[in-house]
């Protein structure tokens, strides 16, 4: 995870078949406790500084595993912004471990919702590493969001639970979040998932979480398990499915038998 992005907007005036000039947005005004930490800030064994600028809602803090969603804005110590996904209007996820150490052990302090100042000295940073900011930098970071690592496989991969229901092809599923909406997508719909996929064994295949963007595609245009199992959800649901091998990749390639897929239904178009 490198958080370093480029921030650039341009706009074109086909109706008078000119481009107009590249903007860059304004970048946000560093804190007045950039240079320094204020005295209300807490320092850490290992030379991490930080203090909560707004409480979060819930009590659990993310593993060294778990995948999180943050917004976040970061600066040298002179004032000069680098990096905001703010600005980009979009925040980003990545599990936690893919991170800079400062950011790992900072995220494992905070809660959902919280927003946290952190001062990362240049040991927790990038180390002086040639074309990264230098020295100790600041980061606002607001925690959105976080979902345990896609790599841990649920206890209930390797047979399909009691409480599951079945379908008459043979897919098994059990609602493990109720949705918001009230429509399911059609044969041919067009949706947007966030899902991850495992092998009876355990093992992790495929997962977006773990890419951080969510997957869009025709109900058509996918494994027969899938086209029947999201006709059954509806906008925000988050279902478990277990499909049998005839209904996923038939064995004839690979990952070969049973799937076991976490779905999370976000839109349908």
């Amino acid at each position: 995870m490198h958080l370093i992005g480029t921030l650039a907007l341009v706009l074109v005036t086909s109706a008078a078949s000119a481009q107009t000039p590249r903007t860059t947005p304004v970048p946000i005004p560093p804190p007045p406790d950039v240079a320094a930490p204020s005295p209300d800030a807490t320092q850490a064994s290992s030379g991490l500084v930080s203090k909560v600028l707004a409480p979060g809602t819930l009590t659990q803090h993310p593993g060294p595993t778990d995948v999180v969603s943050v917004h976040y804005t970061g600066w040298t110590t002179d004032g000069k912004m680098f990096d905001s996904s703010t600005l980009r209007g979009k925040p980003a996820t990545f599990p936690v471990d893919r991170v800079l150490p400062g950011w790992q052990e900072a995220l494992q302090l905070m809660v959902a919702g919280e927003r946290r100042r952190v001062w990362i000295p240049e040991k927790l940073a990038y180390k002086g590493r040639a074309g990264k900011p230098k020295g100790t930098l600041v980061f606002d970071i607001e925690l959105v969001s976080f979902v345990p690592s896609p790599t841990q496989a649920p206890p209930d991969v390797k047979s399909i639970p009691n409480d599951a229901k079945r379908t008459p092809s043979g897919i098994a599923y059990r609602v493990l979040r109720a949705g918001t909406g009230t429509l399911h997508p059609r044969p041919a719909s067009v949706v947007t998932v966030h899902y991850t996929g495992w092998t009876t064994e355990g093992k992790m295949f495929d997962s977006s979480v773990m890419r951080g963007e969510p997957s869009r595609f025709s109900l058509d245009n996918v494994i027969a398990g899938w086209t029947e199992g999201l006709q059954l959800m509806v906008e925000g649901e988050k279902t478990r499915f277990w499909i049998p091998e005839d209904l996923a990749y038939k064995g004839e390639r690979p990952p070969r038998g049973m799937l076991v897929f976490d779905i999370e239904l976000i839109t349908i178009s």
